[in-house]
């Protein structure tokens, strides 16, 4: 079965986890690795011949148009992952509508395709923004609803695509989960960001062979460029933020090329 593979396309210092330290004012102050980081990823996929989905921060497509025109140039998928990284609860919807519109408009100016899927940043698709739905059905092609450990809703994202399908045929895909495996009573992510980093490879393997083989559903599987890069500048915070940043990253260059070994993914 084949299986989906995307990224995230924005810098180190984008992150959800690090909002409250980094302010927008201060994104000019932090020395961009995007354009190595995303050209170190583009090699990598190449050697392997794998083409992935790219949901490109509308502010990095501003920013460093020539990094997205050479994604597009690779023949990847290109899609929108917001304009600012801003989670969509914290959002009216009118700043959610503006902020998706610019996005897709400057991210089709760099790469000169149509944009057609949205990722939201940090999951952020809740019972509290469930508004966003009605305005995201309108401007992209595809939604995949995922789970993730920082929100209530959408929590089985099989189920949650399948009422999607209902209500806007034409526009949502549900055939993907995002990396969610049962373990007896529990359902838990294993492949993307930190998941993906932390958790032993032969676990998040075995994960993905069950939902092919036994459950019969393709893996959406999701990194970032900044994790292919340890010698990136640390910015403190948290335990939690750390952990959630910076653990794992010396493994995540070497997960991700058994990735493309050992799955088949395709676009």
């Amino acid at each position: 079965m084949k299986n989906a593979l995307t990224v995230d396309l924005e810098d180190y210092f984008h992150v959800s986890a690090y909002a409250g330290k980094v302010r927008l004012e201060e994104w000019d102050s932090y020395p961009s690795r995007v354009a190595q980081n995303t050209d170190r990823l583009l090699e990598l996929l190449s050697l392997h011949n794998c083409k992935a989905t790219f949901f490109v921060l509308g502010w990095v497509a501003e920013k460093k148009p020539e990094v997205v025109a050479r994604v597009a140039a690779a023949g990847h998928e290109i899609a929108c992952h917001s304009l600012l990284h801003r989670r969509i609860f914290d959002l009216s919807p009118q700043e959610f509508r503006e902020d998706t519109h610019r996005a897709k408009a400057v991210i089709e100016d760099a790469t000169g395709k149509q944009v057609v899927g949205y990722r939201a940043p940090s999951f952020s698709v809740t019972k509290k923004s469930s508004w966003a739905l009605e305005i995201l059905a309108k401007r992209v092609s595809n939604m995949i609803p995922a789970f993730s450990d920082r929100t209530s809703f959408l929590r089985d994202s099989r189920r949650a695509a399948d009422s999607l399908l209902d209500r806007y045929p034409e526009r949502s895909n549900s055939g993907v989960s995002h990396g969610n495996a049962r373990h007896r009573s529990m359902r838990s992510p294993i492949a993307g960001g930190a998941y993906l980093r932390l958790l032993p490879y032969r676990f998040t393997l075995w994960s993905i062979r069950h939902l092919n083989e036994q459950e019969h559903f393709p893996v959406c599987v999701y990194i970032h460029p900044w994790e292919l890069d340890p010698q990136q500048p640390r910015m403190g915070g948290s335990l939690s933020a750390r952990a959630r940043h910076y653990f794992g990253l010396q493994g995540t260059e070497a997960k991700l090329k058994k990735l493309m070994r050992d799955v088949e993914f395709c676009l």
